[in-house]
């Protein structure tokens, strides 16, 4: 499929790269997947090896049941790790931005290092390179040295870093609450609108 074909087929709307690495919080991913998609936002999910051993441990569903939901499946796209063949690959591909959440320290040194061991690496790489939006949702604590270094040098490259930190003055009630809450954040660095969470001042 062509970048005309992509966009033209999605009434105009630029597709969104997920990718999910092997840290605790695929919730985080799952949300934002179906927000997309509940919103006809196509989406490039990329998944890492261990990203799909944590699948199993933290998104249990029952034999035949999809964890990314029914709704507009036919937009989601899953790529294979190592397919250097994928769209976002490319340079000339475009795409609205790319999320990869949560983050593993691996991860996060492999991008902020320029090393492109899978589609998600090469996928970030790119985003900086060409100036595209890229989030980084790093989940680990407590974060060491190296960890900082790391994310500083990705914030200076110019991804947006934005830790899965709840606001409580949400008065958040259940656990999809403060999940609903990282989501959007996420949608705002991605300048997606979203009603998700009630704003400050409005």
């Amino acid at each position: 499929m062509t970048e005309k074909e992509t966009t033209d087929n999605h009434n105009g709307k630029l597709p969104v790269i997920v990718g999910v690495t092997g840290a605790s919080g695929i919730v985080y991913a799952q949300k934002l997947v179906q927000h997309l998609l509940e919103s006809e936002r196509p989406v490039l999910l990329a998944l890492s090896s261990a990203a799909r051993l944590v699948i199993k441990t933290e998104l249990p569903t029952e034999p035949g049941t999809d964890p990314w939901g029914e709704t507009n499946r036919h937009l989601l796209e899953l790529i294979p790790e190592k397919d250097f063949t994928a769209p976002f690959c490319s340079g000339t591909f475009r795409f609205q931005g790319m999320v990869v959440v949560p983050a593993s320290m691996g991860t996060v040194g492999s991008i902020a290092s320029g090393v492109s061991i899978n589609v998600i690496h090469r996928g970030a790489d790119v985003c900086l390179k060409e100036r595209r939006r890229l989030v980084i949702v790093p989940r680990e604590t407590p974060l060491s040295t190296l960890h900082l270094e790391n994310l500083l040098r990705l914030s200076k490259a110019g991804a947006v870093i934005l830790p899965p930190s709840p606001a409580f003055y949400q008065k958040p009630e259940t656990l999809d609450d403060s999940v609903d809450f990282i989501v959007s954040r996420i949608l705002d660095a991605l300048d997606l609108d979203n009603q998700l969470i009630n704003r400050w001042g409005e």
